[in-house]
Order: structure tokens, then C-alpha cells, then sequence
């Protein structure tokens, strides 16, 4: 065995770029990415769609510039400082008419009428201002203030308080002085003491005193008489002081207002408490010293608690919205029945589940008012039509899954009119459009087929939906309109790979990311109307990159075990190595498809290494397996509570595949991932020994019950409440039947999958008197690395792992 240290230093040079690429090496495809040229991202409109602004490095600069084209001028031009401080942010609010927007900058509030271009800035205070809008009849703007919601008037200025959230510690209530109003006071100490005092009703001795003392003498009398006419004196001139809601040390999250200004709804975030955190060691510093980098929980922490209330402005009453007749409510997950115990506790207990819920959504009239509510346990999400004056909910649709509740497009909700509330399901199987009447229940899906809405987007006359999808071919992405009625998208789009599209604010023009399998991606733009011919706007890839025949892989199919159809990607070596050599890539994320038409911005550089291990006579395969995004609820679900089952086995019958029809070696047959990926990689080599021979695990999670929560408690449930799945799923479990060679490779800052996890794996394989194992270590890596001497060295060591085990005669 081999522990390795790889102390890396960043290289202080200038990038420099050979000008053609014969032979691909290590170190040429893992030298800074500029040397590929850098494409365009962030692509995005300005407010009054005459712009469209991107970031690009076409020059191999330090850093990427901000530059700027015309729907009608499509040459690029740098973006000066000062234009760049005048750009409104993205995150912006419009009115009905699209005529203005409402927006934060620099913790303050703007007013932009498009079509004057003149902008007013509303609020100017040291304070952070944010969440603008506009209320009901857009006379006036509202915003949030530390925990509190304001309304400002548009005409007059005027600025009022709405909310008043006070965090006094909970329970205490001040003690109330009361006295006559000024003028009535006494001089002197006996008019202070005489005239303010505490009350206070105190037991029955203290009130048969009091009563005594009225009965005996008449200058208690006058004095009882006076304190009451003060009293109601004080009650007459009192101004009505705005609501104090005491939160105590809760959060104040999602403060909403109604149209009409009457209801504001909000929700109360109380932190989980006695919560650890990891602490990630980072050993290269400028300070010489060890510094402890304070990192995230790990699964199966206590999670903070929602409730969500009402406040009725006109009945200046706080109540809270009543969860408890949620369909489902009390229902305990289906994985406790491999625990009868624990199910018989929960059964008795009969515990309503947590929930939280997300802002609420008012109809433009303000009648109709609608809540998405979550699970806690992620088994259901409940779209429920709320009743402001009593709090009380009723149900538009539950969406439940025995895995988990997810999937494209599972946060897309929004008002067609007064009474349509449309939203994203997979309840058919696939992500698709669906439409709830609020005044009678009914539901209707506009959306059918094998194929996701991806992502959804409402036309500014609420007639049309903008859609990306993959009605084609799971691995070929389009943008399409829909009426909000239904019927047959109408595809806008007309490239074959992918399309990532940014819809003008007018809607009168795309521009359009759009890349393929070997071609990194380009921005072009085109008017919106199908078949509408789209204009290239850059060209970044260098001369150098583009000087080497890169390979569009093959786009294939297979069957596994379970008769489903696997998408993958296919590189085929033109002149085969006679040891019928095969690697497979596992890519990371999970959730995550990569098998596609379009570039992978995520996995370039392995894109690049297929290439290189297929030039070296390897047959490359990169598999879409289960759990991969962009192929439905039940692909995307299928590795609930069993990582490392059927996604591995995907991989097993992937191998089967090239043996059986491409003539690989059986013997000599690797794989390597990174993330996901590691993982998988250690879970073949540890339960698949005879069918991989090598692999290379690189910042792999190892034992699942220290990885984060919000991924692996959807996943996995707790390792508390379902300890089998973790077992089931941990590499740590398994590391005994390792048999072939074993490289893993990790970053030691990686605040994702922390580096205790590869250490902890490491310490296991010593006490199993493991030897055919190594682990690189990296200093100055988090889990992407960054350092072009990083990558360049892992992959040279995974390339040599191939090469010295896969090729053996």
C-alpha cells in the first residue's frame, strides 16, 4: 500500500497555447481550461431587452469580462465599470403592464420605468432593504427591513410600518407602570409615589385589603376615582400602536402580504439546537499555522421547525395556519416496516409529521390565496388552497412518493387568472405541466409523454408557457411554447445538442447557449418564432483545441437486468490494444445526466481523458444509470435506500454489453468517478471484484452517514431511524472484498465530502491488511479542484493505474 502526499504550489506563469494538438497527453488536456478557450456563461437580457449581456475571456485574460450584443448588432463589446454599475440585477420585479421594475441593489430599493430608462432610488438608508414588490393596485412598493414588511407610496412617499416582529426572549412580558397623564401629577416625592405605581390584582387577602381600604376612608376613594378618569383619559388619547408579535429566538422567513393589504402571512423558522458542526483542517495557510475551516452537519442532525401564521391586519389578530387536517398528516413512511418496533411506537404515538411551507401565493383580485406545503420526511407535497380569515387549508393536490418527493421542475407554481393555479408534478412518471381550478378542486394535465419539463416559464400575458424539454430524446434538450390551454408544443429551437435559452424580456427574442457532444457551448440568437434561423455570436475555442478531431461519441442503449433501457455514451478506440482493455466513467452528482448530445460542462476534462484512453486502444463507456437525472420519477428514484445497487449494477451490465458485443476483455476492465462517482467506483471494486479489475476513486463519499443531510436524508432516510440503508449503501461496509488495485484520490479541504471520509476508509483497509490499495492526497484542494497541477496529476496516476493492470497480457 501507498499513502501519498501531493503537495501542490500555485504556479505564478502566463497561460501560452500551442497552436496545434497531434497527441493527447495528461498534461495537455489538464492544463488550464483557457487553453481550450473560454465559452460564454451567464447569459442574460437586460431589463429592456436591448441588451444581452455575458461573461467570456476570448483573449485567455486572468479572468473572464463582462460584454455585451444587440439582438441586431451581434458583435461583442466590452462592458465599462461604470455602464456595468448602472446594469439592473436579474432578480427583479415587474408590474402588470411591464412597463417598470422593482429592484434591490446594494441594499437598497430602485424604481426603473423601461421605457423613459430613468430609474429613482427609493430608499437611501444603512439599513438592508430587500424583497421589493409592488402591492395589489401598485400604488404602492413593499419591501422587507431586517424581519419586517413596509409599504412605501409611490405618490406622497408615504412609508409605513406593516409588521412589528420583536425577538424579547420568550415568555417575558414587561411589567406595566401606570400613572396619571402629565398636568395631574404631584410635586415631590409623595406626587411620584402616589401617582405611578405597579399594578398588580394579587390574592384574595391582598383584594379583601384593597376593598377594605375604599370602604374606610375617602381619600383612597378620591384617589381610585381619579386614577380611572385618568385612565379612560389616557385610552381616549391614545394612538393605536401597530401589533407587537413576539418571536422570541425564532427565524421570521416568507412575509407575505394579500392584495387587499389585509392578511400577511409568515412563517416562524425555529433553529434545531445542540448542533455539531465538522471541522475541516486546512494545513496550507499564509499564516503558517493549522486553521480550522468550520464546515456543515452531517445527516440525521436535528432539523429546525416550521409553523406559518396569519396576521388579519383588520382584526389585528395573529393565528396560526392550521396543518393538522393535511391529508396524510399522521401517516408513517413506508421503509418502518423493516423496523416493527419503531413502527408500533409511532403507530401509538399517532404524531402529526413536520412540515414546512413555502410563500404564499395570492391571485391578482386577492381572493384566493394557495400554500405549498412539504414534508419534512420529503414523502409528500401538498398544494393547498388557504383560508386567510380562519387559517384553515383545503387540498388542490398531494404528491406523495414512497422515496422521495423531486425530480425537474418540482418548484414551479404560479396563477394563470383569478382561479387557474398551475404547478409541475411527476405524478404521471415524468415532470409535467398540471392546472388546478381553485374553485372546485378539479385538476388537468396539460403535459403527457415519456419525456420532463425542465424548466417553465410564464408568458407576460399569461397565455403561453415556455418549456425546456426533452420530447425528442432524453439527451436532446429544446425550448418550445405551449398554451396555457394545452396542446402539441411548438418546438423554437433547431440545433441537435443542447440549448440552454434565455427568453427576452419582450419575448421577442432567444438567446441561445447552445452546445453538442464535442463542440464546447456558443452563444446564438435568434427571434422567437419557430424556425426562426439562430445567429452565431462567439467562437471561443482556441485554433489549438480545435486542431484535434474530437471524438462525438456514440450514443447507445442497453438493457439491464431489469429489462430498462440504459442510456450511455460510447467511445470506441480506432485501433483496439490486443489486451481488449475497457474503462468505464462514472460520473458524479447522482443526480446528474451526462449522457447527452450536448457538451458536459461538468465533466470536460473527462470528456477529454475518454478521448485519451480511447487513443491508447480503450473501449470508454459513460453510463446514465439509475438515479441520473432526465429520465423520470422512477429512473430517478430507483436507488432509494440501496446506493450502490441498481446504479452499480448498470454499470455490471454495461460491462456485460462491451463484452459481449465489442470483444472486451472480461479481465481487463476498470472504472473511475469522482464524488458519486468515487463512490460507485468503491462499491464496484468492494462487491464487484471479479468483474473490475482496477479503479480510481477520486473524492469519494465512503460511509454515507457523514455526508450532509439535505442530499442523503431524501436518499437514505436517517441513520438513526433506517440504519439498514446505510449499511446497504456504505463502501466502509464492504471493504474486505476488495480484491483488485484500488486509487483514491481526495481533496484535504473538501468541505463537500469531507476528508475524514477517505481517512476513515483508509484506517479500515489498514486494519483489513489490505495492500493493493493508494491514496493521493491533495493540500490545497476542496472537492472541485482547482489547480491545474492537480488535476494533471491525478489523472496521470489513474492513467497509469490502466495502463500497469488493465493491459496485462
Amino acid at each position: 500500500m501507498k499513502v501519498l502526499f501531493t503537495l501542490l504550489l500555485i504556479p505564478v506563469c502566463s497561460v501560452t497555447f500551442a497552436q496545434k494538438l497531434e497527441t493527447l497527453t495528461v498534461e495537455k488536456i489538464m492544463r488550464d481550461p483557457k487553453w481550450m478557450g473560454v465559452a460564454p456563461s451567464a447569459i442574460r437580457w437586460s431589463n429592456d431587452s436591448r441588451n444581452i449581456y455575458f461573461n467570456w475571456n476570448p483573449t485567455g485574460a486572468d479572468r473572464d469580462e463582462l460584454y455585451t450584443i444587440t439582438p441586431t448588432n451581434t458583435k461583442p463589446g466590452k462592458v465599462s465599470i461604470a455602464d456595468q454599475r448602472n446594469i439592473t440585477p436579474e432578480r427583479a420585479t415587474w408590474n402588470k403592464k411591464h412597463t417598470a421594475i422593482l429592484y434591490a441593489k446594494n441594499g437598497d430599493i430602485y424604481l426603473t420605468d423601461i421605457k423613459t430608462n430613468k430609474t429613482q432610488q427609493l430608499t437611501n438608508t444603512v439599513e438592508i432593504e430587500g424583497g421589493a414588490t409592488f402591492n395589489g393596485d401598485e400604488s404602492k412598493v413593499l419591501f422587507t427591513r431586517g424581519d419586517n414588511l413596509y409599504s412605501l407610496k409611490l405618490n406622497g412617499g408615504e412609508l409605513v410600518q406593516l409588521t412589528n416582529f420583536t425577538h424579547a426572549a420568550a415568555g417575558v412580558a414587561p411589567a406595566v407602570i401606570v400613572g396619571p397623564p402629565a398636568g395631574r401629577r404631584g410635586g415631590g416625592g409623595q406626587g411620584a409615589a402616589a401617582g405611578a405605581r405597579v399594578q398588580s390584582t394579587g390574592n384574595a387577602q391582598d383584594r379583601w385589603l384593597r376593598a377594605q381600604q375604599l370602604e374606610l376612608f375617602d381619600i383612597i376613594k378620591v384617589n381610585d376615582k381619579n386614577r380611572k378618569l385618568d385612565s379612560a383619559a389616557r385610552k381616549d388619547l391614545e394612538v393605536k400602536r401597530l401589533k407587537d408579535i413576539a418571536v422570541g429566538d425564532q427565524q421570521v422567513n416568507s412575509v407575505t402580504l394579500s392584495p387587499d393589504g389585509r392578511f400577511i402571512t409568515y412563517t416562524l423558522v425555529k433553529p434545531a439546537t445542540d448542533v455539531k458542526s465538522a471541522i475541516v483542517p486546512n494545513y496550507v495557510t499564509a499564516s503558517g499555522f493549522t486553521e480550522d475551516i468550520l464546515n456543515r452537519t452531517k445527516v440525521g442532525v436535528a432539523q429546525d421547525s416550521y409553523e406559518s401564521f396569519v396576521f388579519d391586519t383588520q382584526r389585528d389578530t395573529v393565528y396560526k395556519i392550521n396543518t393538522s387536517t393535511i391529508p396524510g398528516i399522521k401517516d408513517i413512511p413506508a421503509y418502518f416496516k423493516d423496523y416493527p418496533k419503531e413502527l408500533e411506537r409511532r403507530t401509538k404515538l399517532n404524531e402529526d409529521r413536520k412540515v414546512f411551507m413555502r410563500s404564499t401565493y395570492w391571485n391578482e383580485d386577492g381572493k384566493y390565496a394557495v400554500v405549498v406545503i412539504s414534508a419534512q420526511d420529503n414523502k409528500d407535497r401538498w398544494i393547498m388552497k388557504l383560508d386567510p380569515t380562519t387559517g384553515a387549508l383545503a387540498i388542490l393536490d398531494r404528491e406523495h412518493n414512497d422515496a422521495w418527493v423531486g425530480g425537474a421542475g418540482s418548484r414551479n407554481f404560479g396563477w394563470l387568472d383569478n382561479t387557474h393555479f398551475y404547478y409541475e408534478s411527476e405524478a404521471s412518471g415524468y415532470a409535467h405541466i398540471y392546472v388546478a381550478d381553485v374553485t372546485d378542486g378539479s385538476k388537468k394535465q396539460l403535459t403527457t409523454g415519456n419525456w420532463e419539463v425542465q424548466t417553465l416559464q410564464l408568458s407576460n400575458d399569461k397565455k403561453t408557457f415556455y418549456i425546456t424539454a426533452n420530447v425528442e430524446h432524453p439527451g436532446i434538450t429544446h425550448f418550445y411554447r405551449l398554451p396555457v390551454t394545452g396542446g402539441v408544443p411548438v418546438k423554437l429551437t433547431s440545433m441537435k445538442g443542447g440549448n440552454v435559452v434565455a427568453l427576452s424580456p419582450d419575448e421577442k427574442w432567444l438567446a441561445v447557449n447552445y452546445s453538442y457532444a464535442n463542440k464546447p457551448g456558443e452563444l446564438y440568437v435568434q427571434a422567437n418564432k419557430a424556425g426562426a434561423a439562430p445567429v452565431q455570436v462567439t467562437n471561443s475555442t482556441t485554433e489549438e483545441f480545435k486542431s484535434y478531431p474530437w471524438k462525438d461519441p456514440q450514443l447507445i442503449t442497453f438493457k439491464n437486468r431489469y429489462g430498462s433501457d440504459v442510456y450511455a455514451h460510447l467511445y470506441l478506440p480506432a485501433k483496439p490494444d490486443p489486451a481488449k482493455p475497457a474503462v468505464v466513467f462514472v460520473h458524479g452528482a447522482g443526480y446528474l445526466q451526462n449522457v447527452t448530445y450536448g457538451w458536459s460542462s461538468s465533466y470536460f476534462r473527462e470528456y477529454m481523458f475518454n478521448n485519451m484512453l480511447a487513443d491508447n486502444g480503450y473501449t470508454v463507456l459513460d453510463v446514465d444509470y439509475s438515479g441520473s437525472a432526465g429520465y423520470g420519477r422512477d429512473w430517478r428514484t430507483a436507488i432509494y435506500r440501496h446506493m450502490g445497487g441498481k446504479d452499480l449494477t448498470d454499470q455490471v451490465d454495461g460491462v456485460k454489453m462491451l463484452v459481449e458485443k465489442y470483444g472486451v476483455n472480461p479481465k481487463h476492465v476498470g472504472l473511475y468517478g469522482g464524488s458519486y462517482g468515487g463512490f460507485i467506483t468503491l462499491m464496484a471494486l468492494f462487491t464487484e471484484p471479479d468483474v473490475f479489475a482496477a479503479g480510481g476513486a477520486i473524492r469519494s463519499v465512503t460511509d454515507w452517514a457523514h455526508y450532509n443531510h439535505g442530499y442523503t436524508d431524501n436518499i437514505l432516510n436517517e441513520p438513526y431511524n433506517d440504519e439498514k440503508a446505510y449499511r446497504l449503501s456504505s463502501p466502509i461496509y464492504f471493504a474486505d472484498g476488495l480484491k483488485g488495485n484500488l486509487l483514491m484520490l481526495h481533496g484535504m479541504i473538501d468541505q463537500n465530502v469531507n476528508y475524514q471520509d477517505i481517512i476513515r476508509l483508509t484506517q479500515k483497509l489498514i486494519e483489513l491488511h489490505k495492500d493493493n490499495w493508494e491514496l493521493a492526497s491533495y493540500p490545497v484542494e476542496d472537492h472541485g479542484f482547482v489547480q491545474p497541477s492537480s488535476w494533471t496529476d491525478e489523472y496521470k496516476r489513474i492513467y497509469k493505474l490502466f495502463e500497469q493492470n488493465l493491459k496485462a497480457k
